[in-house]
């Protein structure tokens, strides 16, 4: 009796451990699909969350009384009239700036010699090959530039982006009936979902918000100091921003090196000053005040999934890569097998979730 309860037991243990590699492969397999189809699920994913931003003005109209495809349309055309004008001008600028880039880089390259020929001339040993090697700023301003492309191969499918989300804001009052439908269940509530999509328009709305007021400040902080491409850098602050941890330290880096060579090491320091406050202000007071512990992660798994969303999906997996976390970690709170990957995903201090109530009192 003992040998046959031994061998189930190994029978138990065997299948978990095949289990456990097949999900695995698979979640490999899955990997590998999303970065061949890079270009399709960053389309979606862009529509989707452009939905998420589309749907408290719509819905908002729908609250005075406005027929809902006509709430839609609304909204709709605002929108596009702001991704035309932001087109424009972006365009234009970084177009200048690409024409440029290949001369500021000769002029970058002459400061770091100076520099060289500086530091060795008051006895410290530094050769200009290892500065030019360590200072590598063609890398810098050319991974800032393929970021910039990046974004705008995304808006050369604007018109395709702009009809997902039309008709993704169409379908938003008749997705809970289809749902309720699918279940089988009239009556049926969806609490934790609901919190779910409260949290995710909340954090995607006030991070705009937030950023649209950096950006703001940093591209008139950047015109007042007289650095070229102001509007440039404005917007590629609100673009960065959504990147945890280093999006800000990434949006400086192109107006410093700029400011360090067309206007001079003062200049420089105070974009760097500028963009500090903004980065401090931002990430310590404003957010934590907004957002308060609504993220519901960890501060390394922000970390990490910046590295994993970006690594697969590029410059959008890292705008989005908060997220598309928090949407898996949804999913693997609601699925009983999977609770324990959702809780080390959550924060080290995780107390109990808020009621839907207080919630939608929150949002209001």
């Amino acid at each position: 009796m003992e040998n046959v309860n031994k061998t189930i037991i190994e029978m138990k243990e065997s299948h978990s451990g095949m289990r456990f590699l097949i999900i695995m492969a698979a979640l490999v397999i899955i990997i590998a699909g999303i970065n061949l189809a890079q270009s399709i699920v960053v389309l979606f994913l862009v529509s989707f969350f452009m939905a998420i931003l589309a749907t408290p003005p719509v819905l908002w109209l729908r609250s005075k009384h406005i027929p809902s495809g006509f709430a839609v349309f609304i909204v709709m055309s605002v929108m596009i009239i702001i991704l035309l004008l932001i087109s424009a001008q972006i365009g234009s600028s970084f177009g200048n700036f690409s024409d440029e880039l290949p001369l500021l880089l000769a002029k970058i390259r002459e400061q770091i010699i100076k520099l060289s020929m500086f530091l060795t001339s008051n006895g410290i040993v530094a050769p200009r090959h290892v500065l030019l090697e360590y200072v590598n700023s063609e890398a810098v301003m050319e991974l800032i530039t393929n970021a910039l492309t990046g974004f705008s191969s995304v808006l050369s499918n604007l018109i395709l982006i702009l009809l997902s989300v039309t008709f993704i804001l169409l379908e938003v009052p008749s997705f809970p009936i289809k749902l309720r439908s699918i279940l089988g269940d009239p009556e049926q509530a969806f609490p934790q979902f609901t919190i779910f999509l409260i949290n995710m328009k909340r954090y995607m709305v006030i991070k705009t918000i937030i950023n649209i007021i950096a950006a703001i400040i940093i591209g008139i902080w950047m015109y007042i100091l007289g650095v070229p491409y102001p509007v440039l850098w404005g917007f590629l602050a609100f673009l960065l921003h959504y990147i945890p941890n280093i999006g800000s330290v990434l949006a400086a880096i192109p107006p410093v090196l700029l400011a360090l060579v067309e206007l001079g090491m003062g200049s420089a320091f105070l974009v760097i000053l500028g963009n500090i406050v903004v980065g401090f202000i931002v990430g310590n007071v404003v957010e934590p005040r907004l957002m308060g512990r609504q993220l519901g992660l960890s501060t390394l798994v922000v970390f990490l999934s910046l590295i994993f969303w970006g690594s697969i999906l590029g410059l959008v997996g890292a705008i989005l890569c908060i997220p598309l976390t928090m949407t898996m970690k949804f999913a693997f709170e609601n699925i009983e097998s999977t609770q324990w990957i959702a809780v080390l995903l959550g924060p080290e201090d995780q107390t109990a979730p808020l009621s839907i109530e207080s919630e939608k009192d929150n949002v209001e």
